[in-house]
């Protein structure tokens, strides 16, 4: 399935996202975002959706842009941010200075190392802590993606990819 067929999958009410979905996707649409990039935080948002017929129509579009390890990173920054943004919410949220002390003890190995330059991997795993709603995690890869001097547009449009790509996935679940 490719883009233009996903947006007539959606239905009727979500046509401002329908627009939305091309636009986001695009150089234009996505300031200072390689095509590279968009199609890496696009796939990586979608695998955190969970929608089955978004993240084939990603990947079907991506696959031009992104390389094997390329896609392999976008699956690692959705299944990295899934444990550490449950985690780090729950130390933002519960309030207690006790827990941000007690060591995680969780596994992060492909933080350091994920197949692609950091930058990429820091705007994947933005948008989709964006999605997971951790704001700990989303203040955290900001500031590492500031410190690389990563603009502020830039960053904006990693999470207006999330937040299109996640409204076509709850609009699916309406048809």
């Amino acid at each position: 399935m490719n883009i233009e067929d996903l947006k007539n999958t959606l239905p009727e009410t979500a046509k401002d996202i329908q627009l939305n979905l091309s636009t986001v996707l695009s150089q234009e649409g996505a300031p200072d975002l390689t095509i590279k990039q968009i199609a890496g935080i696009a796939l990586a948002v979608s695998y955190t959706t969970r929608n089955k017929t978004l993240i084939q129509a990603i990947l079907d579009a991506s696959k031009p842009y992104l390389n094997e390890a390329e896609i392999q990173a976008a699956q690692s920054s959705a299944a990295i941010m899934g444990m550490n943004n449950i985690y780090y919410r729950f130390i933002h949220l519960v309030g207690d200075s006790t827990f941000s002390s007690i060591p995680a003890k969780l596994r992060m190995n492909v933080m350091s190392n994920p197949g692609i330059d950091k930058v990429s991997f820091e705007l994947n795993s933005l948008a989709v802590s964006a999605i997971n709603g951790c704001g700990m995690c989303m203040e955290a890869h900001t500031k590492t993606l500031l410190k690389h001097d990563v603009s502020p547009l830039a960053i904006q449009s990693s999470i207006r990819i999330a937040a299109v790509l996640n409204a076509v996935s709850v609009s699916l679940e309406m048809v």
